[in-house]
């Protein structure tokens, strides 16, 4: 195992810029992968849930990837390559691989309620493509739960090198430690980051540094390094807007949160619908008050 592990640290899963007819702004994209990183990011995950992925084309999911490799750097990316098909997610992730990045991030076969067996096989195809495979366990939208044995069992075989762990259960990180110590935990969900990081969490693939960099960096940092007095306190500033990332509404809130710190968030695709006018209040009311305590 090498030392060199890319998908440690804050990685932003991204979301994708539409213009006013819902195409992809690849210019804008390029732009906002660049700065997050100049803005304290290590990396960002592009077509992940965030990034709209079920609603992009074959050519767009292609040139997404290939737009933040030339905006940032292959070892800085690390694509999501979910598909409902095992050999569809290979391609992918050959394509990643090609593209220069160093890294995937693959969920478990999503299009049934799949038994272990079958997620096995799955992972086991799409480590073919020879890039490093990091698992995504969100077994809220999945049905399929990657519970801590059988994230081992997945490393045991050679599968996969990290999860993004997306259960809630935070519980999970110290049995998975003693049944997988070299596999590496990154932080899934944006409301239970301090708890994981504790936890001894290696990196977050995160959702709100989307809007707020600067200060999402910093309270990871401080989490990760013990400076508990900084990080509970950042902890506790974030947080209402931080727990939108657990919700159904998480890309919507998200992108409203970057047009309010002056991004461009802008509209989702269909099926997603607009926020309702609570729901709009509610994030836009937290994001200002995130701006005015100078956390944007």
């Amino acid at each position: 195992m090498t030392d060199h592990r890319p998908w440690r640290g804050v990685l932003v899963a991204t979301a994708l810029p539409l213009d006013d007819d819902l195409r992809v702004d690849h210019g804008k994209y390029a732009e906002h992968c660049a700065w997050l990183v100049e803005n304290g990011c290590d990396g960002v995950v592009p077509n992940g849930s965030l990034g709209e992925y079920q609603v992009l084309t074959p050519e767009e999911r292609t040139k997404v990837v290939q737009t933040a490799v030339a905006a940032i750097g292959g070892s800085r990316v690390m694509p999501g390559v979910a598909a409902y098909g095992s050999a569809e997610s290979r391609r992918w992730a050959e394509q990643a691989r090609d593209a220069g990045c160093e890294s995937v991030m693959l969920l478990p076969p999503n299009a049934y309620r799949a038994d272990e067996r079958s997620v096995l096989s799955h992972y086991a195809e799409v480590a073919k493509a020879g890039i490093p495979v990091v698992a995504y366990n969100n077994p809220i939208d999945t049905k399929v739960d990657l519970v801590p044995e059988l994230l081992a069992k997945l490393h045991g075989e050679g599968c996969i090198q990290a999860v993004k762990e997306f259960s809630g259960d935070v519980r999970r990180a110290y049995q998975l430690a003693e049944l997988a110590p070299e596999l590496d935990l990154l932080i899934g969900a944006d409301d239970v980051l301090l708890e994981l990081a504790l936890a001894g969490a290696k990196g977050w693939v995160a959702g709100y540094p989307n809007a707020l960099p600067r200060s999402t960096v910093e309270l990871y940092r401080a989490a990760v390094g013990g400076d508990l007095a900084t990080a509970k306190q950042l902890y506790a500033q974030l947080h209402p807007l931080l727990r939108w990332d657990s919700k159904v509404e998480f890309v919507q809130a998200i992108k409203l949160s970057m047009d309010v710190v002056g991004r461009h968030g802008g509209r989702c695709r269909p099926p997603r619908v607009p926020l309702l006018p609570e729901q709009e209040a509610t994030i836009r009311a937290a994001t200002e008050k995130a701006v005015a305590a100078g956390l944007a």
